[in-house]
């Protein structure tokens, strides 16, 4: 009979019938449980192992082994439930699934056939009554109520949910799409899924158990065997594939899952969310009271099969049931790989026999857990079933490799997961007692994997999906309790030891992501260590050294690299003011002491690096005329051209210059300046403090410039957009194209000056290099441009800018072949301007000090600039410059040729070149020429600055007549006929006086 000993005990979720089944099983001496989920048998199977001990409980599931020698308890999945045994109490847990299309067939197995010796327990839904009491004549029946209550809430947004609710969807896609929307809005969710391994399931629930997250989102997977405390289950969706159709879940379904909200005494709610609409009164109805259609049928499938053939088997698969309520269940996984299997001859021909045939169905029962294509599954079948009939079990070697394609911790959330399905599959295999040659050791190592890839991957998902921080911060404030907050060497604020943002010098910068709804209580937690951190700093900062601070390029004060306060401009240049950087955690007398620290240091930075420049404004030792150009200089930021205060220059005496001397500063032929401080160091700061003033201390080139006099360039080119008196801040003055340090125009004018004074004493003596035998003018030599570092045009320039004018005249030489000297001058003048480069600040030649004034005062006087001096065509480095070789024939016997010489001489600032112009024509370059004729045509260098014509024989420049030349002022020999007519002149100028 098959009711003896069998009680069914239904009732709906939370009824307590599964810790019934464990106290009734206990109260035996021996028992065995059976269970709808390898999770769930976990579950139980540590709940009796407290108990009674490990050594009297086993655990049996496809995936998992645990056999003490002499266990009196098993614990076992449905599918894996030993029927061999004989024991004394047997227990079927969630019997309902025996409607199940899947696995019904098995349930409906168990609930027929297998019975415990003394007493059997049937339990689950009170939907499969009706069935089981038909199938099972005399059964004794057991209901119990539910032990809370459950009510609808309607529907809510996702972010209004309330605490400890469980969102329940029914794609991967959209569970990981609503949990990102929690963690934004909430600190986080845990993330369950009818695909991922019970270990990972069994981490995931942790963390919403023990209050790490206030949500759960999971698939239907919750809605058996999952102790979930629960208050609120919200449906986000209610349409499933169910591995046939997408469809809508039944009433029974849908009170299945909600049933989840609620543990024990304390009541419970379900709703809606997202998109789905809300539930009608009848379904309400429905779920509230626990009344549901009952099953209208129970899958089976024939269990006594016959092995004699393949055909037999296939055979007795197919046999229909024979009792009313029953109805052959649909042709599952292990069928259709059968059929696979069987097309294939080799196969076929292999599964000859009982034993053959046998084992061609326990290889079909290997789960797809890869869900992957049937033919796929089979193929996979095929090899590990060819194997076992050819080599009695699976070769290590092959073995291992299947297993090294999962072996593997990188990747995304779905990587891993695929991973775990695939070793799952071998941990199948491996739990097989017969299959591999040493089963134990290979199911150690795919439990190993399996583990391995479960908690990487929920790693994946509590990163991905759970904000660590947030969720620990609103635990702890929800319990009440006192938050404690610290913070790191490093600057980390830190409460409960989550990050919630970091103390930049003086000033708490939040972690943006803290700032969720209870931020303010976070950080009002953080408050007092603030105040005692900051406070502790500002008691470090005004102990501090000197070395401790720097002033960095954009105007900031750093202490031990901590950005504390900046400069702001006042009403003097070389004394800013400092602004502290701080909240309202700096406060009283700390506060003020980190102000006078700072002050203090600026203003030893400015002393100190400056110090020229602030004797100079004191003003110590310096009388009358002297303390006005010191006035000039630190108005200048230590420069002064030269030709803004000539007329205060030639004014001083020798006693006022040396008294400025004594300051550092050095009289030159273009600038009066300080060369202390054209260092790196002064450079950069008197820059900073520039720029600051005129408020632009982020401009271009600020992060250039100042790095000028470290980097040993004595000119560069002149950028545009740079205000050109940031250029003279840092010691350089713009000539033309470009820019060259102050010190090095004066080391060229004192290569200049001695070649524009030398005069010939004798027809035969040789010129110095870059004299003219005449005198009064020079030409450019190697050692000129290397000590800029350019030639050609942008060395004529800066010729022109100092007040230089530029004359070309043409010579008679004797042709030599002088190609490879003319080569390598070429090579050594750029040679040198590669290496003028590498030239640092120096000071002036050293000459007196008497030899100085009085050459640069000189040189002044005829050097300053000409009104636009004329531009002549530069001769090319290349061309051949005829020397007479020794032993040569007499010039006149020799070949000549005609070379052109550019000579340089000092201009006029106030007068206009005294020639006819340069293009053969009169008053050359459209202006008008002067009174005497050039070289060879009118208007050429030698010629005066009359009345010439212009270019294409018209007057005056610009096809103008141009103005008469300035007079002379040169004093007219007694002794020539000028002299008769200017006195006549005056004479009769005074008659009309008269």
């Amino acid at each position: 009979m098959r009711s003896r000993t069998v009680t069914a005990v239904l009732g709906p979720t939370n009824t307590g019938k599964t810790h019934l089944a464990i106290e009734r099983m206990l109260a035996h001496q021996s028992g065995l449980i059976g269970l709808p989920l390898r999770l769930l048998a976990r579950e139980v199977y540590s709940r009796i192992v407290e108990r009674v001990g490990a050594d009297s409980v086993a655990l049996i599931t496809g995936e998992e082994k645990i056999l003490p020698k002499a266990p009196r308890y098993w614990v076992s999945t449905v599918e894996a439930m030993p029927l061999d045994l004989q024991i004394d109490f047997v227990a079927i847990d969630e019997v309902q699934l025996a409607g199940d299309l899947d696995r019904g067939h098995v349930f409906t197995d168990r609930i027929l056939n297998l019975r415990g010796q003394s007493e059997t327990l049937l339990l689950g839904a009170a939907t499969v009554r009706p069935l089981l009491e038909k199938l099972l004549p005399g059964l004794n029946v057991v209901t119990r109520p539910r032990m809370s209550v459950l009510t609808y809430a309607g529907a809510k947004k996702v972010s209004r949910l309330p605490p400890r609710s469980a969102i329940v969807a029914f794609s991967a896609d959209e569970v990981y799409g609503i949990a990102e929307l929690i963690r934004r809005q909430r600190g986080g969710a845990a993330v369950v899924l009818g695909s991922l391994s019970p270990r990972t399931r069994n981490a995931q629930v942790e963390l919403f158990q023990n209050g790490d997250v206030e949500h759960l989102v999971a698939t239907d997977a919750i809605g058996m065997g999952l102790n979930l405390d629960v208050d609120h289950v919200a449906f986000a969706g209610n349409r499933k594939y169910d591995g046939y159709q997408y469809r809508q879940l039944t009433a029974a379904e849908m009170g299945q899952i909600a049933g989840r909200a609620g543990r024990h005494t304390r009541d419970g709610t379900f709703g809606v969310t997202g998109r789905v609409d809300p539930l009608d009164d009848d379904l309400v109805e429905q779920i509230e009271n626990h009344h549901f259609n009952s099953l209208k049928v129970l899958q089976w499938r024939n269990s006594q099969l016959d092995f004699s053939s393949a055909a037999n088997l296939r055979r007795s698969l197919d046999k229909p049931p024979q009792e009313d309520g029953l109805a052959r269940a649909p042709i599952g996984d292990d069928v259709t790989a059968l059929e696979h299997l069987l097309r294939d001859s080799a196969i076929a021909g292999m599964a000859k026999g009982q034993k053959p045939v046998e084992l061609l169905w326990d290889v079909c029962q290997v789960p797809d857990y890869r869900k992957i294509a049937p033919a796929n599954h089979a193929e996979l079948l095929n090899t590990i079933y060819t194997h076992l009939i050819e080599d009695g079990a699976i070769a290590d070697d092959w073995f291992t490799r299947q297993l090294a394609f999962a072996d593997r911790v990188d990747g995304d959330i779905d990587t891993l997961a695929n991973r775990i399905a695939h070793i799952r599959t071998w941990t199948f295999v491996a739990n097989r007692p017969d299959w591999l040659a040493d089963p134990a050791h290979w199911q150690g190592v795919t439990r190993g994997i399996e583990d391995k890839l479960s908690d990487a991957l929920h790693d994946r998902l509590t990163q991905r999906f759970v904000d660590r921080r947030t969720s620990v911060l609103m635990r702890r404030l929800r319990e009440n309790a006192m938050l404690e907050a610290e913070i790191t060497s490093s600057g980390d604020v830190l409460v409960e030891g989550q990050h919630i943002g970091n103390l930049l010098g003086f000033r708490f910068a939040p972690d943006a992501a803290a700032e969720g709804p209870d931020g303010k209580t976070v950080r009002a937690a953080a408050q007092k260590a603030l105040a005692t951190e900051i406070e502790s700093r500002a008691d470090k900062l005004s102990r501090s050294e000197n070395a401790d601070f720097v002033l960095t390029a954009d105007g900031s004060i750093r202490w031990r690299g901590e950005a504390v306060a900046k400069l702001v401009a006042a009403d003097e240049v070389l004394a800013p003011s400092v602004l502290l950087l701080a909240d309202e955690h700096l406060t009283g007398p700390a506060r003020d002491k980190v102000q006078e620290r700072l002050n203090l240091w600026i203003s030893a930075q400015v002393e100190t690096l400056l110090k020229p420049l602030v004797d100079l404004k004191s003003g110590e030792g310096l009388e009358g005329l002297a303390r006005g150009v010191a006035f000039r200089i630190v108005e200048g930021l230590g420069i002064l051209e030269r030709q803004e205060a000539a007329d205060e220059i030639r004014q001083l005496d020798q006693d006022m210059r040396a008294s400025l001397r004594k300051h550092g500063v050095r009289f030159g032929a273009y600038n009066i300046y300080v060369p202390a401080l054209l260092k790196p160091a002064p450079s950069q700061l008197l820059a900073q403090l520039w720029a600051l003033k005129h408020g632009s201390l982020d401009m271009n080139g600020m992060t250039d410039l100042p790095q000028l006099s470290a980097s040993g360039r004595t000119s560069i080119p002149v950028d545009e957009t740079i205000d050109k008196a940031l250029y003279k801040v840092v010691g350089f003055r713009v000539c033309g194209p470009r820019a060259v340090r102050v010190d090095i125009l004066e080391r060229l004018a004192d290569l200049i000056r001695p070649l524009v004074a030398w005069k010939p004493l004798d027809a035969e003596v040789t010129p110095p290099d870059g004299a003219i035998a005449q005198g009064g003018g020079f030409t450019v030599t190697v050692a000129m441009t290397s000590l800029l570092g350019c030639a050609g045009e942008d060395f004529s320039a800066i010729l022109k800018s100092l007040g230089y004018r530029l004359e070309t005249r043409e010579e008679q030489r004797p042709l030599v072949a002088s190609t490879e000297a003319a080569k390598e001058e070429a090579s050594s003048t750029s040679a040198a301007e590669d290496t003028a480069a590498e030239t640092g600040p120096v000071e002036a030649a050293g000459e007196t000090e008497a030899e100085v004034d009085a050459a640069t005062e000189g040189a002044n006087a005829s050097a300053e600039p000409a009104a636009e001096p004329e531009v002549v065509a530069e001769a090319s480095e290349d061309e051949t410059v005829a020397v007479p070789a020794e032993g040569e024939a007499a010039a006149g016997e020799a070949e000549m040729e005609t070379v052109t010489i550019e000579i340089w001489r000092p201009g006029r600032a106030d007068r206009r070149p005294r020639n006819r112009g340069q293009d053969n024509r009169r008053g050359g370059d459209n202006r008008k020429g002067g009174h005497g004729r050039g070289e060879k045509r009118h208007g050429g260098p030698k010629g005066g600055g009359g009345k010439g014509r212009g270019n294409q024989r018209s007057f005056g420049g610009d096809q103008n007549r141009g103005e008469r030349g300035p007079k002379k002022d040169k004093p007219i020999d007694p002794n020539s006929p000028f002299a008769a007519l200017m006195a006549l002149k005056e004479g009769m100028d005074n008659k009309d006086k008269s």
